[in-house]
């Protein structure tokens, strides 16, 4: 009895407290941009983000590629969670990402496609994605296992711009 199994929760128990110990390496995420026209998938990242970094996080959201750069540039957050398909406009994440740049957003810019192929992958790379995940395996444990690689790669620094 006294050992841990998976019918007993032992197991979520275990991965959560992996996931807390992972998480207390990295700066405080503040501020995260979700850019998504679909609401579920917009709720989904947002539970997500506030099961590892509490409520303290702001997810602030946009819907078109006009919604993000007006997001950043009242404020600039640390990380962008882009949608490579918004329906809404002709936009696709290897388009959207210069934009994004090019109003000086320098912070990681994780794409979420329903396509991650290796040549789309290779494709959102090259425009200047730090990451691509595919929407089927955005968790908690996939998002912890990219961002220590997307923050330090960019040399994450936990102050925010205004």
């Amino acid at each position: 009895m006294a050992e841990s199994s998976s019918t007993s929760g032992g197991d979520f128990l275990d991965k959560k407290s992996g996931l807390a110990k992972s998480l207390s390496g990295l700066p405080k995420l503040t501020e995260v941009l979700v850019v998504d026209d679909e609401t579920m998938d917009i709720k989904r990242l947002r539970a997500t983000l506030h099961l590892m970094f509490g409520y303290d996080i702001n997810v602030r959201e946009a819907t078109t590629l006009s919604g993000a750069i007006d997001e950043v540039m009242k404020k600039t957050p640390q990380l962008i969670l882009l949608d490579d398909d918004l329906k809404l406009s002709a936009d696709r994440a290897h388009e959207s990402i210069p934009y994004l740049r090019r109003i000086g957003f320098e912070g990681p810019i994780v794409v979420v496609s329903g396509i991650a192929t290796r040549n789309r992958r290779k494709d959102l790379m090259e425009a200047g994605a730090a990451e691509v995940l595919h929407k089927d395996d955005v968790d908690s444990v996939r998002i912890n296992e990219v961002l220590p690689k997307i923050l330090s790669a960019v040399g994450f620094e936990p102050s925010l711009k205004d």
